[in-house]
């Protein structure tokens, strides 16, 4: 039975130093501001998977010292430039970095949503990445003959963390149309979720948002967190705040900035 909470960092009990933990594309309905409590309690050695691309999220969990494993696609910060603490970690390489590409990503997800060892994708043969991933196994097609298929082990992270417009007193959780999400909780063995408001009813039982619900049952903790994407945008609800995204590419750009940032933007945050 899911744990409706009144305190994001009872939510985030599940995410424990270590683990390996799950995340949607920035677009998709991002917890920042569970990031930030992750970040104030100072989370560290994370394998971090985002599905599959990623910006402020990731640079700010690598800037803070919380991410000891990247796997992804992408990370940056688009219009806004690069993903200034993420770059400088690679380059002085204080992360482990796992290159992947965005189908290989989610069929991996998809592979361990359905319970089997792993999944083959054939877009990969050919490219630079199978070089650099001695887990990602190629083989001969058992049902042709030259015919080579790459497998992929299933991805079933420790957790997965995202953030939603509602849920319901059973933590039965409205997603809409961000299915990847779905995918996510299927594959990973617990699944926090931070969402605007809590639904007064049942959403299973709503014939309009039934289709667009994740059932509790995949569901370990729910907790409020009003603008929980901000600054991020959270999908038919609120566009991203551009003018604070310029602002973090401006600061981050430098250690010290990003210090500066973390001290008015997350750790201020709490004290007030």
């Amino acid at each position: 039975m899911p744990q409706i909470v009144r305190t994001l960092d009872e939510a985030l009990a599940p995410i424990t130093d270590g683990c390996v933990l799950a995340v949607p594309r920035e677009s998709a309905g991002v917890a920042m501001e569970a990031t930030r409590a992750l970040i104030r309690r100072g989370a560290k050695r994370l394998t971090l998977i985002a599905l599959p691309t990623s910006s402020l999220q990731a640079d700010m969990m690598i800037g803070s010292g919380c991410v000891e494993t990247l796997e992804t696609s992408a990370v940056s910060l688009g219009e806004f430039g690069l993903a200034p603490r993420f770059s400088a970690a690679v380059i002085a390489g204080t992360i482990r970095m796992k290159d992947a590409t965005c189908p290989a990503l989610h069929a991996a997800f998809q592979a361990a949503e359905k319970g089997v060892p792993f999944m083959p994708l054939r877009g990969l043969i050919g490219s630079d990445v199978l070089a650099h991933r001695p887990d990602w196994k190629t083989i001969d097609n058992p049902f042709d003959s030259d015919d080579p298929i790459v497998l992929l082990p299933a991805i079933a992270p420790d957790v997965a963390l995202f953030h939603a417009p509602m849920a319901d007193s059973a933590g039965n959780v409205w997603i809409g149309r961000q299915r990847e999400l779905v995918t996510m909780a299927h594959a990973a063995q617990k699944t926090v979720v931070t969402v605007e408001k809590m639904f007064d009813g049942d959403l299973l039982a709503d014939p309009q948002l039934a289709a667009g619900t994740l059932p509790g049952f995949y569901v370990e903790t729910v907790a409020v967190a009003e603008r929980g994407a901000w600054p991020l945008p959270l999908p038919d609800h609120y566009v991203w705040d551009a003018e604070h995204l310029a602002e973090y590419a401006k600061m981050a750009a430098t250690a010290d900035g990003f210090a500066d940032y973390l001290q008015r933007y997350v750790y201020a945050r709490q004290a007030a």
